[in-house]
């Protein structure tokens, strides 16, 4: 079927290339039998071709302006109805688009070329273009995949294809996230939604775990103590009158080769999961070795012996 309509696309190429070197071979036999009169039509010609020429220029104008147009009335609308900034972003995105190449199809047909035999190329050429473009059709179904599954929306904090930061907005065909140190970081919506997502704005408490690692002969009780009484005086962890949250929790949780490890986990608002972080970190690493607690680091003991 493909090569059928290839092969009917280069006949229709093949008989507009015969009806052009006929119309160039009348010209020239008029020029020769009637320079006044072929000087005559080549005038009317030209300003035939130069009205065509204002009148797609003025249509292209008026449908730029049109299209921008439609884009503030769509920002109005989307702001009036409340709705959500990664459709109003995307849709915005696909209008334009879409109005765009229409206003393309438009001009060029003012012009008087025809758009059959543009049609008729594209044709023919449909499967290179296709393969060329794979990757941008692949990125544009990523990105209804991205609209109708909402894995996340605009403002929320996710990590993915190796960044993170916070989505700023959500195109046809990428994703643009701000990172903590302000970068714009533009990812592809295909390998987007192919890949993991990791969102830390869908859920409003996120959990503190954190390992605390001492020397060895430590009294673990006075730690455990210590490391909850820290807690309990951080105001921002919740306990478990708080739907969706557990009480602070402290144990010894490994024995290691040179060291032992403590467990501290907490829950806080997803909000307040980096300011309290680094208190707490703050805190241990101040107030441990206040109370003759060591912290272990990687060391080797050697013995020798006289013999």
């Amino acid at each position: 079927m493909i090569l059928l309509q290839s092969q009917v696309d280069a006949e229709a190429i093949e008989a507009r290339q015969d009806s052009l070197r006929a119309h160039a071979h009348n010209m020239i036999e008029m020029i020769q039998s009637n320079p006044e009169g072929a000087f005559h039509m080549f005038i009317q010609q030209m300003i035939t071709f130069g009205l065509k020429v204002l009148a797609a220029l003025l249509i292209y104008l008026f449908g730029a302006w049109l299209i921008k147009k439609v884009g503030s009335m769509q920002d109005k609308r989307f702001q009036k109805r409340k709705t959500d900034p990664t459709v109003a972003s995307f849709t915005k995105s696909a209008t334009t688009f879409l109005l765009s190449l229409l206003l393309v199809v438009i001009t060029v047909s003012t012009l008087g070329i025809d758009t059959t035999s543009i049609a008729a190329l594209l044709a023919a050429g449909g499967m290179a273009i296709g393969m060329a473009l794979s990757g941008t059709l692949q990125n544009f179904a990523g990105g209804i995949m991205i609209l109708v599954f909402r894995p996340f929306k605009v403002g929320d904090w996710i990590s993915a294809q190796g960044y993170a930061g916070t989505v700023t907005s959500v195109s046809i065909v990428a994703t643009k996230i701000k990172t903590i140190d302000n970068r714009e970081v533009v990812l592809p919506n295909g390998a987007l939604s192919n890949g993991v997502i990791d969102n830390f704005s869908t859920l409003p408490l996120r959990r503190i775990d954190m390992v605390v690692s001492v020397a060895y002969g430590t009294d673990a009780q006075q730690c455990i103590d210590l490391l909850t009484e820290m807690l309990k005086q951080e105001e921002l962890i919740l306990d478990k009158t708080t739907e969706g949250a557990d009480d602070p929790f402290v144990a010894l949780k490994t024995l290691n080769s040179s060291d032992i490890s403590f467990v501290v986990r907490a829950f806080v608002r997803s909000e307040n999961f980096w300011n309290v972080t680094f208190r707490l970190n703050q805190r241990i690493y101040t107030e441990l070795p206040q109370h003759g607690i060591q912290f272990a680091y990687p060391h080797v003991d050697v013995t020798l012996t006289n013999s």
